[in-house]
């Protein structure tokens, strides 16, 4: 089995590292949530890079392709990719498309709310997300909330509040 310490952790921003300054949801993306949690949880990941801090809806293709040259650059065959949930799915596709990339086993992640709340899924999918990278073949997938899909089926039900496959 492959030691937690072989896992790259790339943040993007999203929902998961929002941090809200008052009642009127004005929000900057702060640092990447997933070092305190590993730190909460006791687990010996390594710190995230951040990529992005960005709300997923303002990502750009631009954004995307970066994302997956990072993937494809390092030297890691296992990374869990913070993200935000409304274009995770977009993002898991340009992975796939970049042909080095998708030979890794990618996992991207995020939370429906805020890390830093106390109700937030965020800890629980980043737990689920590093054992899923640990476990699943190369491929790229999408880790939330008790579920893994592949990118190329996943889509976000936001109706329902979860991901689904096509």
């Amino acid at each position: 089995m492959t030691p937690p310490s072989d896992i790259a952790f790339f943040a993007c921003g999203g929902t998961i590292d929002k941090i809200y300054f008052d009642a009127k949801s004005s929000y900057s993306v702060g640092a990447p949530a997933v070092t305190d949690i590993a730190k909460r949880a006791r687990a010996t990941f390594a710190a995230a890079q951040s990529l992005l801090k960005k709300d997923s809806l303002e990502m750009t293709d631009a954004d995307r392709e970066a994302v997956a040259t990072a993937v494809a650059a390092c030297d890691a065959q296992r990374i869990v990719i913070t993200h935000g949930t409304d274009t995770m799915a977009d993002t898991a596709r340009a992975i796939v498309a970049n042909a080095t990339a998708a030979k890794k086993t990618v996992v991207l992640v995020g939370a429906f709310l805020p890390a830093v709340f106390k109700e937030s899924d965020a800890d629980f999918n980043i737990g689920f997300a590093a054992a899923a990278a640990l476990c699943l073949p190369a491929g790229v997938y999408v880790a939330m909330n008790g579920r893994i899909l592949p990118a190329a089926t996943v889509r976000k039900n936001r109706a329902a509040g979860e991901f689904q496959a096509e």
